[in-house]
């Protein structure tokens, strides 16, 4: 009797979970948006991608975000900028770097700061010009995208690496 009882609670757990919905989502598997965001000026990607700049001639810091024109939209706006260790400063809304809306209207969107903004925006603190070259700033670039259409997008975060 108990062997009986073993196999129907063996063939009833088989059934039951052959019976599952299987999901696309494995866990494993990144998660991205429809529409793609690029950083046409990086200069390495470690891991995420990552613009230079220099203190030597004077620290100006630039990002170019992109979408492909196949994509047929348009960056609306430029939501919020937030510099910081992890996105939950620009899911917010305080201690943004840039919290106004920034008209675009394109397919592309410069971004354009020095490090003195940075110290003071950050906050952070930049390498001084007796630094190794190579450092990179505690805080990295996110930025919350608005389509065209409505749909939000936060890219990776971009990283910036300072060089005397």
């Amino acid at each position: 009797m108990k062997k009986n009882i073993k196999f129907l609670s063996f063939l009833f757990l088989t059934v039951l979970m052959m019976s599952c919905k299987k999901e696309d989502f494995n866990g494993l598997s990144d998660v991205r948006p429809d529409v793609p965001v690029t950083v046409t000026n990086a200069i390495d990607y470690r891991p995420e991608p990552t613009v230079g700049t220099s203190i030597a001639a004077g620290g100006n810091i630039q990002i170019v975000l992109a979408i492909p024109s196949s994509s047929g939209r348009a960056i609306k706006e430029i939501t919020r900028i937030a510099a910081s260790t992890t996105y939950t400063k620009v899911q917010g809304t305080t201690g943004l770097y840039n919290a106004a809306p920034i008209p675009v209207g394109a397919i592309t969107y410069t971004f354009n700061t020095t490090l003195a903004e940075y110290v003071v925006k950050g906050p952070g603190t930049i390498p001084t010009v007796s630094t190794t070259a190579g450092t990179e700033l505690a805080n990295r670039f996110y930025f919350m995208i608005t389509l065209d259409d409505g749909s939000v997008i936060i890219p990776e975060p971009v990283r910036v690496l300072v060089t005397n």
